[in-house]
């Protein structure tokens, strides 16, 4: 059985009714459009494919759209975990592509599956990565305007009919920080999976590293646990460090949780729960 979960972020939209309104539409959107590719193809394509879309819309602090650091440049982070070959590839502050997500996907490929910096954006120019400049005029408005609104990395977990588990997350990071800073996106407290379950994240990064959240959910499912029950564990655990981040996640029979800390407002998700297409705008 094919499942599709995705997100756009965390954080607070109460009293931005219109804000959520466009970011429920383009997850609803993107959603659908990815959920035939999974139906036709796999689980790695319909994983790239909404990450694509969501790094293409500037509504996401995701490629095009992404936040300025605090020296007013761009460097943007994606990982891809192939759960069954235990695969994970990612970039790390890249910089002037479209696509972070496309440039993890071509690292995985790659003996060095994980390239960060000056280095990550000279290899995705050998792969014939073009140039492009991702800043719009929103996020330098409000770069100038001490780097005020939400985060809104992007993510995608799918389950493919073959029953191979993928998970991506792309992200800009978290605006205004000091260059060099390493998001939770590009490793496996970020973004993880097994043949059992799969995992992207959103939120503080720093605090999903220190729980090591995505790959302490996959490994408590793998150890035997419910999808349920291990979301639960590992989100009440974060609360007693009071830690803001939530996730996706999907297991191995199609079951889906979103998680969230007991201090986050809300993941901005979608999925279909059998019955009908359930997202955080309900």
């Amino acid at each position: 059985m094919e499942q599709l979960v995705i997100h756009g972020g965390a954080g607070s939209l109460e009293g931005k009714t219109t804000e959520a309104q466009i970011m429920h539409d383009s997850l609803c959107k993107v959603w659908e459009e990815t959920f035939e590719v999974l139906q036709k193809r796999t689980a790695e394509d319909a994983v790239r494919y909404a990450v694509r879309m969501l790094e293409d819309d500037p509504v996401y602090n995701a490629g095009t759209g992404s936040k300025l650091q605090a020296d007013g440049q761009i460097r943007m982070s994606a990982a891809l975990m192939d759960g069954t070959n235990n695969r994970f590839s990612g970039v790390i502050n890249v910089q002037n592509i479209q696509n972070p997500i496309e440039a993890a996907a071509l690292l995985s490929g790659e003996k060095h599956s994980i390239l960060s910096s000056a280095q990550a954006t000279e290899f995705c120019r050998t792969k014939g990565i073009p140039e492009y400049n991702p800043e719009t005029e929103f996020r330098l408005h409000e770069y100038k305007s001490n780097c005020a609104g939400i985060h809104g990395t992007v993510g995608a977990v799918a389950l493919d009919k073959d029953g191979h588990i993928f998970a991506g997350t792309s992200t800009g990071g978290i605006g205004c920080e000091i260059p060099g800073r390493v998001s939770d996106t590009p490793t496996v407290a970020g973004t993880y999976a097994s043949t059992k379950a799969g995992v992207s994240c959103t939120g503080i990064g720093e605090q999903i590293i220190q729980q090591a959240a995505a790959a302490k959910v996959v490994t408590r499912v793998g150890d035997g646990m419910l999808l349920n029950e291990a979301v639960t564990k590992t989100m009440q655990e974060s609360d007693d460090f009071n830690y803001l981040y939530g996730l996706i996640s999907l297991d191995s029979e199609g079951h889906v949780e979103v998680g969230k800390t007991a201090a986050l407002s809300d993941v901005f998700y979608v999925f279909h729960d059998g019955e009908k297409i359930r997202t955080f705008f309900e």
